[in-house]
């Protein structure tokens, strides 16, 4: 039976040199339930400690639809500041370009000032990888362009993605940068599968992007199915999982990863054993016959 090859130890970022853990650690509710910095840090070090190098936020983490706004960056910054060597240990990304209630912004007196602000939240001279959250449809690509190049030569920022863009979007955007995309961040996982036929994950291989998956357990509804086609992808899943010895979350992480645009998949969890437990994903390997399983239960009909 036809194996798939097991991820790598790193991945490069697309053609920055940055070279980044096949699985990544994202911060979008790092703030809840009133978290410590020394909470916060435990969370830091447990991703770190199980070769989770990567670690994503964004300044919009924290926001409840009235404040917080730059919380999950200030808290990390706070990390950071108590424990410096950690910086060196990390490749630190962060999004921005979502200002509430407008709700998008991509001007360039918005993007120099929420690229400035970011730094001085997080307490850092520059970030290895800046993405725009989301796309503002009223910015002209080449304006942006322009702005995250100054950047990119200020040294502010060490590489550049985008999250939630179309394909036309990336590519307009792509082709006014002298610096070019080297990540793109949609929503992929067992049960957002639109993005291994639609064209998405062939422009990430064709331009050199690394995808980075977000919210890659469907949201929680794979460890909780609701209904027929939910359980329908978590039996295919639980299939590899239990020959592994392993979670149905961790199968879900590796079925993504065994992808050939190298997904990288973003743990959602703020819980340090959840954190560590992703890990292990690496070692789970594919059959074409399992994977496939996953997907056409997914898609609720057969291949063509």
């Amino acid at each position: 039976m036809s194996e798939l090859p097991l991820p790598p130890a790193t991945r490069a970022l697309g053609a920055s040199g940055i070279e980044v853990s096949p699985i990544a650690w994202g911060m979008w509710r790092l703030t809840e339930n009133g978290r410590t910095v020394a909470e916060a840090a435990k969370l830091v070090h447990a991703a770190l400690d199980a070769g989770i190098t990567f670690l994503d936020t964004a300044d919009i983490y924290g926001f409840d639809g009235s404040a917080g706004f730059g919380d999950a960056e200030v808290l990390l910054g706070e990390v950071l500041a108590a424990e410096p060597g950690l910086r060196d240990k990390m490749v630190l990304a962060t999004k921005g370009g979502i200002l509430p209630p407008l709700p998008y912004d991509q001007s360039a007196a918005y993007l120099r000032a929420a690229i400035e602000a970011s730094l001085t939240r997080l307490k850092v001279d520059s970030v290895d990888l800046w993405q725009i959250h989301r796309p503002d449809i009223l910015a002209h690509p080449q304006e942006t362009a322009r702005v995250l190049d100054d950047a990119m030569a200020s040294g502010k920022i060490r590489s550049l993605g985008v999250s939630n863009f179309t394909m036309a979007q990336t590519a307009a955007l792509n082709h006014f940068l002298g610096n070019k995309l080297v990540t793109t961040q949609p929503e992929i996982s067992p049960l957002r599968i639109d993005c291994f036929e639609n064209g998405e994950l062939d422009q990430a291989m064709m331009l050199g992007l690394t995808p980075m998956a977000w919210s890659p357990l469907g949201g929680g509804r794979l460890t909780a199915p609701e209904n027929a086609r939910e359980s329908a992808v978590a039996a295919a899943l639980d299939v590899v999982a239990e020959a592994h010895g392993v979670s149905r979350t961790v199968a879900a992480y590796s079925w993504l990863m065994a992808h050939p645009a190298g997904i990288i998949p973003i743990i959602g969890s703020q819980n340090a054993e959840r954190i560590a437990e992703g890990a292990t994903a690496l070692t789970v390997r594919w059959t074409r016959t399992d994977w496939y399983a996953v997907l056409v239960a997914a898609r609720g009909v057969p291949l063509p």
